[in-house]
């Protein structure tokens, strides 16, 4: 499992820099790392209970807190600060941002939904 080992907000841009020990760096918009939180609320508990989160384009984060030695929970503007983004999960998204990102935009097309 990958740790990070250097987190910073780009506060501006909106954006998650993270550095893992394998070498990998991610730059997460706060967007993508809203609609993909962790949380119960956003994944359900189980893959068909997962929602569509919606109007979050210009979400931002607001609060970065270390979870021991392996995660951490982030706060948005928009109040949201149930999730815990465990390392493996941060490198995931990371990896997985270009399936994941136009899944979602055509999840939102689908439901008539916007960002």
């Amino acid at each position: 499992m990958p740790t990070a080992v250097e987190i910073r907000l780009n506060r501006a841009d909106r954006v998650l820099h993270v550095s893992f020990d394998d070498g990998t760096n991610c730059a997460l918009p706060a967007e993508y790392l809203r609609v993909e939180s962790p949380s119960a609320e956003v994944q359900g508990h189980s893959p068909s209970q997962k929602v569509t989160v919606f109007g979050k384009r210009k979400v931002a984060i607001t609060a970065i807190e270390p979870v021991g030695n392996y995660a951490v929970r982030l706060s948005f503007d928009d109040l949201h600060d149930t999730g815990i983004y465990t390392w493996d999960y941060l490198h995931e998204l990371g990896a997985e941002e270009p399936r994941r990102w136009p899944a979602y935009l055509a999840a939102l097309a689908a439901k008539g939904l916007s960002r």
